[in-house]
Formats: structure tokens, sequence, C-alpha cells
């Protein structure tokens, strides 16, 4: 059987204001190495990955929306995280395939942000990869 290799590339595009991009395929791969990162994930932005997120802080996490689904769960973890003051966005499911990072990074629109997110100038419709260029770079 085909195994696909593990994603967690650091993006290397020279940004002054130096925020390291880190794409994971999955949230559970986050550790310490990763705080004050820009976290892009290809996981699902559900209550399991928000308990993930919130071990290790990040300047941003990024979701998979997951299609929002019943009661808002592929989103859940942006409240929870909204909660501890750590911003998060997810990006529209039609914009990128779930559980790959780097499609997120390349292709992401975000379809829901937090409120410390929105703090930051995130918010719906933008193009992930801009806005987070625009802001470090």
């Amino acid at each position: 059987m085909f195994a696909r290799p593990k994603t967690c590339l650091v993006y290397s595009t020279p940004m002054p204001n130096a925020a390291a991009v880190v794409l994971l395929d999955s949230v559970t791969e986050v550790t310490v190495a990763h705080a004050d990162c820009v976290v892009v994930t290809g996981s699902h932005g559900g209550q399991s990955a928000g308990r993930y997120a919130l071990a290790v802080h990040a300047r941003l996490y990024v979701f998979n929306d997951a299609g929002i689904g019943k009661d808002e769960a592929g989103i859940a973890a942006l409240a929870m995280l909204d909660v501890a003051g750590q911003p998060a966005v997810a990006v529209a499911h039609t914009s990128a395939r779930i559980g790959e990072a780097a499609d997120t990074w390349t292709g992401g629109v975000i379809s829901r942000a937090n409120a410390a997110a929105a703090a930051h100038g995130y918010r719906a419709g933008q193009s992930l990869r801009a806005v987070v260029e625009q802001r470090f770079g």
C-alpha cells in the first residue's frame, strides 16, 4: 500500500517580519517547535483538533472548515481557541483538500475567523496565503 509522506515544511520565502509558516497535514503533528509560527493544517476545525492546538501557542492556526457541519462542528476549534486568545481561521472546504496543508496554503480561502484572528485583520473571503504574506511580508 502506498503511504503518503507526512508534510512538515517551513515556508521559506523571505518575510522581513518573519513568522515561519509551518505546514502540517494534521494538527496532531504540532509540537513546541512550532510555537509562535503560523501553523497551517489540513485538519478539520472540530473540537478534537482544537484540543491539540490549545497545547501550543501559535501566531495563527489554520484549519479546514470541513463543510461547517451540524451545529458548526467543523469549526468548533475556532471558538475554543478564541477563549484562549489564540487567533484561528478555517478555509472553505471547497478551496482546499481536507488533510493537505500544502493545498490549504496555496489555494485556501478563509471562510471563518475567530474574534482573535479578526482583530488581526483576517476575514472571510481572503486568500489565506495572500493575507499571511501581506501581514508578515
